[in-house]
């Protein structure tokens, strides 16, 4: 609204209804602000750690041989996530190109391949083979392929593990984030039991984890608790939502070569690839990330809190254990979905203009509907809410630099909800 505009009464009641459900909230913001230090304390260590300078902003030329940059920014990374070693890379196109690096670096035709956590997410269907044909895909280069069903509450079904596990396996893929299901986000907690049970079971496996989203929601990360080996994007948590691009591998220092040898060339691993110039702002997002991170899960609490006070069912509840940034709501029609995604986008820094309509996207077997008028293209660490189409049609909402934005954004939402006759808001702002 601008100033010295009368508010229209339903964006009155909208606006009142957020206020008041932020304001009950304030208890459980400021938990999650005062967790903001300790992920700092991470942060600042590893710099101190290994005596960051302004020297290591610049990259060299060409093959980046000997790039002290990219070589510090790795071991930044590596002390920050726990792990043995790290490669932070610019050439990594998205999460899914670094967990696929990882995969394909680690496995070899025969391996067997195991998803605990279900089917993973969307775009690695195509990777394992699960869709598609002709693209080089884990299945096209003899690797097997077996998952367990979540058990109906949405955790690992241990019976079914430990059937799948008098199999040799290679490699254990568990996914953090709840991605498109309909679950609960797995805790370090649980990852800690997993892979001391896979580990009991099978020394050798690898467990791997999909580490997409997680990055300092909890007070350590996955390679703490037993992961061998984790992978995520650099435009989500850990980016600070300034990084321009890029992804990472974490863990086992073996591993992690091997995951770069698919990445570059077998021989030359982590000892290439230049940084562009642009190792500030990825050292500076790992340094801005523990407080952004914070803003996000405010930002969720309050998207679960006010469409649960409308009668929503939302996953995970305001207040509940949170392992990642994601926030699912069960709109339940597509029109529901494409109303909300329209108001977020018009609430956006970035291509407010813009009419986010469903649309095949790579990598996708749905129709997606997505906003995201994000200063980084596909930074769902910013703000932003995506669905595919079909049933249920679930809702889900990612990112946020601070919590007005959200707040802002949730009032739109509602206010248009309410004129498309598919909320009923109260006249208090209290159910």
């Amino acid at each position: 609204m601008k100033s010295g505009e009368v508010d229209h009464p339903a964006r009155a009641r909208a606006r009142d209804l957020v206020e008041n459900v932020a304001r009950e909230q304030e208890p459980q913001a400021a938990l999650r602000t005062a967790a903001v230090q300790q992920g700092l304390e991470r942060v600042l260590d590893a710099f101190r750690g290994e005596r960051l300078g302004t020297q290591h902003f610049a990259s060299l030329t060409g093959y980046g041989h000997g790039d002290q940059g990219r070589d510090v920014l790795d071991r930044v990374f590596a002390r920050v996530l726990g792990a043995e070693a790290a490669a932070v890379r610019l050439q990594f196109v998205s999460g899914t190109h670094a967990i696929a690096a990882a995969l394909f670096g680690v496995l070899r035709p025969g391996d067997r391949l195991l998803s605990v956590t279900g089917r993973p997410y969307d775009t690695l269907e195509e990777v394992i083979g699960l869709r598609g044909h002709g693209q080089g895909s884990l299945a096209e280069f003899g690797i097997t392929y077996d998952e367990i069903a979540l058990s109906p509450s949405g955790v690992v079904d241990g019976l079914a593990l430990d059937c799948a596990l008098s199999r040799s396996a290679r490699l254990v893929l568990i996914q953090r984030s709840c991605g498109y299901s309909w679950r609960p986000s797995l805790s370090i907690a649980q990852i800690g039991d997993l892979c001391e049970r896979i580990h009991d079971r099978q020394p050798d496996c690898v467990c791997f984890v999909d580490n997409c989203y997680g990055e300092f929601v909890e007070a350590v990360e996955p390679p703490a608790v037993g992961a061998d080996l984790i992978a995520g994007s650099l435009i989500k948590n850990p980016g600070g939502t300034i990084a321009p691009a890029g992804g990472y591998v974490a863990g086992r220092a073996d591993l992690v070569r091997q995951a770069c040898c698919r990445l570059t060339a077998p021989g030359i691993g982590m000892d290439g690839g230049t940084g562009f110039d642009l190792q500030r702002l990825v050292l500076q997002g790992i340094f801005l990330a523990p407080q952004m991170v914070s803003e996000a899960l405010i930002g969720a609490d309050l998207v679960a809190g006010v469409f649960a006070r409308l009668g929503f069912t939302v996953q995970p509840v305001a207040g509940g254990m949170r392992s990642d940034l994601i926030q699912a709501v069960r709109l339940g029609t597509p029109e529901a979905l494409k109303i909300v995604c329209r108001a977020f986008q018009a609430c956006s820094p970035v291509g407010s203009y813009l009419d986010p309509v469903p649309a095949e996207m790579p990598g996708y077997a749905s129709a997606l509907v997505m906003a995201g008028g994000t200063f980084i293209d596909g930074s769902t660490s910013e703000f932003s809410a995506d669905a595919p189409l079909r049933e249920p049609f679930d809702l889900f909402v990612q990112g946020g630099t601070h919590r007005t934005h959200v707040r802002l954004a949730l009032t739109d939402a509602l206010t248009a909800l309410d004129a498309a006759g598919l909320i009923d808001l109260p006249q208090t702002g209290k159910a």
